[in-house]
């Protein structure tokens, strides 16, 4: 440590480039000489993405910040709305990788916006965007989310998460099926919705005492695993033995993971997750959507 500290100040600021934003944070608590290094726009610039500045020309408010070190745990603790407040943008604290949320009205829900007795649309005093879905009562729930690859970080792994809350009088959403495909380019024809809905149909119709949700099937042109999920408490036990509860976050919401994958290289494509409901034609109310996350896992 003694013979780092005797190096050029941008000769300790390139090999602390090197490192990660934990490590530099670290290094900034040795003493003044690391703090002065660890703290320059140079280590911080290369832990931003490489296209920040066309990522914050897109934001809806400006983006004002003195140093790049003030920039990234900006975007750490607090999102940015960028595209017409269609999307949001911020980044994991650890490593700087891409997170992005989808708002309600970038979804395909199905039902939104053509008859107003089923869905609707209003502000939220505790939502990031301008508005938020809100379910009246719908008999079929549906919902997709999908995002270019090419905007996310490599060679991670992300999860795909319903951001949403639950209205006091809620009912019917104890369980839904999701997952998570690749497609060319996240429009699939009516042949094909057709076929991924005869599917879980036929899932559905199965005795909900044998294990079903968990085999992988053939979606289109991607290789899916199905899970079960819970958007409320499930009463019966063996639902909660099975599926995937719930949780709440740090900022006032909920959420449930629908699916994970594994993003390569960025290449040019669409990641695609579906949310459908489970238990027949029940009537299902009181869910509140925020929008879809696409975040890297731990």
């Amino acid at each position: 440590m003694d013979l780092l500290s005797t190096l050029p100040h941008d000769s300790l600021s390139e090999i602390l480039r090197r490192t990660s934003p934990g490590d530099a944070l670290r290094f900034a608590t040795i003493s003044k000489v690391f703090k002065s290094a660890a703290d320059s726009d140079n280590v911080w610039d290369g832990f931003l993405p490489e296209d920040m500045a066309e990522i914050i020309s897109r934001s809806v408010s400006p983006v004002v910040y003195a140093m790049k070190k003030e920039l990234y745990l900006s975007l750490c603790n607090s999102p940015i709305l960028i595209d017409a407040g269609k999307l949001s943008f911020c980044l994991e604290r650890k490593k700087g990788k891409r997170c992005y949320m989808l708002g309600a009205r970038e979804l395909g829900i199905i039902w939104f916006g053509d008859t107003p007795w089923y869905w609707d649309l209003a502000p939220h005093p505790d939502s990031r965007f301008a508005e938020v879905a809100l379910l009246k009562e719908v008999f079929w729930l549906e919902i997709r989310g999908s995002i270019n690859t090419r905007m996310l970080s490599s060679d991670t792994v992300y999860g795909c998460y319903l951001v949403f809350k639950l209205d006091p009088d809620h009912y019917g959403l104890e369980s839904a099926n999701a997952f998570v495909r690749f497609t060319n380019d996240g429009v699939g024809d009516d042949n094909e919705r057709g076929a991924i809905l005869e599917h879980f149909r036929r899932e559905d119709a199965r005795d909900h005492h044998s294990q079903t949700g968990r085999a992988p099937v053939r979606i289109g042109d991607g290789l899916t695993e199905i899970a079960e999920v819970h958007l409320q408490r499930p009463k019966r036990s063996r639902q909660r033995e099975s599926g995937r509860v719930a949780v709440g976050r740090g900022d006032g919401w909920r959420e449930v993971e629908l699916g994970s994958f594994y993003n390569d290289r960025g290449d040019d494509g669409v990641v695609e997750t579906w949310l459908l409901g489970k238990e027949g034609y029940a009537g299902k109310s009181g869910l509140i959507i925020q929008g879809i996350e696409f975040r890297p896992k731990p």
